[in-house]
Parts: C-alpha cells; sequence; structure tokens
C-alpha cells in the first residue's frame, strides 16, 4: 500500500537501537489508532515481526513501520517521530488531521 506516513530519522535510529538491544533484525514498528483517550483516540505503538497483507509498509534506515489499514485514513500525512526531553522519552505522532490534541500528545480528536 502507498502511504504518505514519515518515519523521522530519530524514530527509525530508535527503532533500530531497540531492534539492536533485543536482538532480533526482524522487529517492526506497528503504529496504530484506538478508541479513547482525553481527546477520543489513542495513537499507540509496539513491535511486531509479522506484516499483514493490508499494512502499509514505510521504510527508512533499514528500519520498517507498520500502519494497519484501519489506523491508515486517521495517520495519513502523519511524521512518525521520537523525542526525549524533561517528561521522558517517547514517540510521538505529528497529525495533520488532528482537530484536537492533549496535553500529554498521545490522544487527539477528528
Amino acid at each position: 500500500m502507498e502511504t504518505d506516513i514519515v518515519l523521522s530519522d530519530r524514530a527509525a535510529a530508535k527503532v533500530r537501537a531497540l531492534m539492536d538491544a533485543e536482538g532480533n533484525p526482524g522487529l517492526k514498528l506497528r503504529v496504530f489508532i484506538t478508541g479513547g483517550g482525553c481527546s477520543g483516540f489513542s495513537y499507540g505503538f509496539t513491535f511486531d515481526e509479522e506484516v499483514a497483507e493490508d499494512d502499509a509498509v514505510v521504510e527508512r534506515e533499514g528500519v520498517t513501520m507498520l500502519v494497519d489499514a484501519l489506523s491508515f485514513p486517521y495517520l495519513s500525512g502523519s511524521q512518525v517521530d521520537y523525542h526525549e526531553d524533561l517528561q521522558g522519552a517517547q514517540f510521538v505522532v505529528e497529525n495533520p488531521n488532528a482537530t484536537a490534541t492533549c496535553g500529554c500528545g498521545n490522544s487527539f480528536a477528528i
């Protein structure tokens, strides 16, 4: 599936570091949307070894990111990045489709 979702260099580097730490070069970052959160939808991140038939696949710097078909429309045009600051370290989504976000950046509304 063609995708306009971007994995930043920082996020790709962090995924690569986690893959190396686990000793599993087959791990892929899966980004998905779930219902809930203070703004209506929440972003989810997990590692997966399997690619589903309807997954959008984004590759960068030897790292693969997967987005399932149900989550794809909500993430279209987004960038997945990785931030480390005084509040902690986390993957974040810069989503142009979100009309509102919560203070922590983990949930959004459309």
